[in-house]
């Protein structure tokens, strides 16, 4: 007899309610292999088509027009924390939460680079004395964001002003601060989406 026949045919409904956790949370130790693999890349599939989606957006969207750089920067942040924490929400309630939380890193990280890369174009249009290249196009922009985050400092594009500089260091301590927040507020999260999925205790 299956473990889910047996829940349904319990009377008691804690005994139904136990039963159910117990074989929901056989479920996912018992996924196989293949089937992980598989998850795993339908996951990191729907994170590239929401990378390829962000990328055009970054392309597309009339950042020439925008002048306001702190407004800029603010509200980019305010979208990359928004972003977290419906992937948090979601990560717990998913059934796979640790496929689950793959996804959202995935997700989250390319969604941080192109919010900075809007930025110091906002910034190079505002005042093109802000970086040492001129004009400072959105692949510049983009490269130098992602050298800044892997720590590389190739130095052929640099920040110049005072303003540029501190946007620069905001990005450098939370590459360091708030991506390991991130990451490690999703690792919690997994913890408690299996720790709900347990059996409580008899």
């Amino acid at each position: 007899m299956s473990g889910k026949n047996h829940c349904e045919r319990s009377g008691d409904q804690r005994a139904k309610g136990i039963c159910n956790a117990v074989t929901h949370r056989a479920d996912r130790s018992e996924l196989a292999p293949a089937t992980r693999r598989r998850l795993i890349g339908l996951a990191l599939l729907r994170a590239l088509a929401t990378t390829v989606v962000l990328v055009a957006l970054y392309y597309l969207l009339p950042l020439d027009h925008i002048k306001n750089v702190p407004v800029t920067l603010a509200a980019g942040l305010v979208i990359l924390l928004l972003v977290a924490l419906v992937q948090l929400r979601i990560i717990v309630k998913a059934r796979y939460p640790a496929v689950r939380a793959i996804e959202a890193l995935a997700a989250t990280l390319p969604l941080f680079l192109l919010l900075f890369a809007s930025a110091y174009v906002t910034m190079a249009n505002a005042n093109p004395a802000n970086f040492s290249m001129h004009p400072l196009t959105r692949t510049d922009a983009l490269y130098f964001t992602v050298t800044v985050f892997s720590t590389v400092g190739f130095g052929d594009i640099t920040a110049v002003s005072q303003s540029a500089r501190l946007v620069v260091t905001v990005q450098m301590l939370l590459d360091l601060l708030a991506l390991g927040l991130v990451v490690r507020a999703f690792v919690g999260a997994v913890q408690l989406a299996r720790q709900q999925a347990a059996p409580p205790p008899p």
